[in-house]
């Protein structure tokens, strides 16, 4: 049975909110200076956990392939664009096309219909 399912459910939420801890984890990995600064390095320690137990909790009901790359695709552009508005890193016409292109890759995985899975 194929169907599309409308709106977020618990599972997508939870996909986004772990995408949103990728990001906070990858930008607190870079303020941890190879773990030696102990306030990025235990934001990165929770962020990390959390986010990995909440793509796990997902998994369970969006098809690993797809929650992965949603997880990543967020998650990275959420890292490159909180860098470009803290001025870590420059901002482009071009980076922002390619980051809204990730964004737009990652809602047409949601917007496909998915075959329903035991």
């Amino acid at each position: 049975m194929v169907k599309s399912s409308p709106g977020l459910g618990l599972p997508w939420l939870i996909l986004l909110g772990s995408a949103l801890l990728e990001a906070v984890w990858a930008t607190a990995l870079g303020a941890s200076n190879g773990f030696t600064n102990p306030v990025p390095t235990v934001v990165f320690a929770v962020a990390a956990t959390a986010s990995m137990l909440g793509l796990g909790f997902a998994v369970r009901r969006i098809p690993l392939g797809t929650a992965y790359a949603v997880w990543v695709g967020i998650g990275a552009a959420l890292t490159v664009g909180w860098a470009m508005v803290t001025g870590a890193e420059s901002v482009s016409v071009l980076k922002l096309v390619f980051i809204a292109g990730i964004v737009a890759c990652a809602a047409g995985l949601k917007a496909l219909p998915t075959k329903k899975h035991k």
